[in-house]
């Protein structure tokens, strides 16, 4: 299949471009990982999680893994955001029931000094494949979606050594508020290794592509706007809009991010993501015309009763809202959770899910 030709199913694009659409797409956050038993068998015989990212033709098999269960809309990417600091030298390892860690944290002045952005197609040649790898498996069905880490997340992990989540961010907010040269330092070159890295991506196949901002939330609300939004609008400036004849959208998601939905939307992303925490109807009042809006159940809702699921998927199709659009709706929401998928969720809930929003949204006009 010539990488020119928009994959059969195309309903994604087309939501996040906010053209009309037949039904609601879905796709989910972390739909391939541990919730899923073949993803558990693939990651057994890989012999560890960074052997699974690093191995492309094991990451495409667990890529494909979710879409052989559901009608999802889309596939994304199996990698980790943290494969761009390990592949700028600070020695990524995951240590049993402690989650990520690096050898070498950004600590000492002359260290931050000399970081530099790799060559995605030197130094994460193993991602780009398994793009390539991804996108020729998927034989034109559904779309691509790549991904990477934002600048402030990524400096997160780098400067703390491991999780933000599972500390107080001490030690990246003293330098933060302490030293933020060296702070900007680090996110300027991180902004451009991640620039690189989508770009390399979407060169590779990713027909769109998306920023998580996973810890912006943490920061107040003056640095928000400094150290996480301002590189990432310098990301997407850099970021490639077509490729091959085809508009590649772009999707930003800063979890606890609702109270600076309208400063995201100016950035020049084609979609916002929710997490649980903001309406969608609200959001898609405060953001008129500008963006598509992604989400925003709460995981936690998928270990309901399967009715109490559907009724949850039913609850965030009607808050956002339809528009009859000459037989069609009106895009600009696609489907998704709030948050990345639990280890613990059943996998019979996600196909009521899966299915509940095709069906549903597929009332169009019946929905206000």
């Amino acid at each position: 299949m010539p990488n020119s030709a928009r994959p059969k199913n195309d309903t994604l694009l087309r939501a996040l471009l906010r053209e009309p659409v037949d039904y609601t797409p879905v796709w989910l956050m972390r739909q391939a990982g541990r919730y899923l038993p073949e993803y558990c068998e693939t990651r057994r015989r890989a012999g560890s999680f960074l052997n699974l990212c690093k191995n492309p033709q094991l990451a495409c098999e667990v890529t494909l893994q979710p879409l052989a269960r559901f009608e999802l809309d889309a596939a994304i990417l199996f990698s980790d955001i943290l494969t761009v600091p390990d592949a700028m030298g600070l020695g990524l390892y995951f240590a049993d029931g402690e989650g990520p860690k690096f050898e070498r944290p950004l600590r000492e002045e002359w260290v931050i000094r000399g970081l530099t952005a790799p060559d995605p197609n030197v130094h994460l040649r193993y991602v780009m494949d398994a793009v390539a790898e991804i996108r020729r498996a998927l034989g034109g069905s559904v779309p691509l979606i790549g991904f990477s880490g934002s600048p402030w997340t990524l400096a997160c992990y780098m400067v703390e050594g491991g999780s933000g989540s599972a500390t107080d961010y001490r030690t990246v907010k003293t330098m933060l508020y302490d030293r933020p040269d060296l702070m900007h330092h680090i996110l300027t070159v991180t902004a451009t290794a991640v620039t690189d890295y989508l770009n390399a991506q979407i060169e590779s196949g990713a027909q769109a592509v998306m920023i998580f901002d996973s810890w912006g939330g943490a920061l107040s609300h003056a640095a928000y706007r400094e150290f996480s939004l301002g590189y990432m609008q310098r990301i997407l400036a850099g970021l490639k809009r077509s490729h091959d004849g085809q508009r590649v959208p772009s999707i930003v998601f800063t979890k606890g991010g609702g109270q600076w939905l309208e400063a995201i939307s100016d950035i020049g992303c084609d979609a916002v993501g929710l997490d649980w925490t903001t309406d969608l109807g609200e959001a898609r009042q405060r953001v008129g015309a500008r963006v598509a809006l992604q989400g925003n159940l709460d995981p936690m809702a998928l270990f309901a009763s399967p009715d109490k699921v559907a009724a949850e998927a039913r609850r965030v199709l009607d808050s956002f809202g339809g528009d009859d659009a000459g037989g069609k709706i009106q895009g600009g929401h696609v489907f998704n959770l709030g948050h990345g998928i639990s280890q613990f969720t059943p996998p019979e809930n996600v196909k009521i899910l899966v299915d509940t929003v095709h069906s549903h949204s597929r009332r169009g006009s019946a929905r206000s």
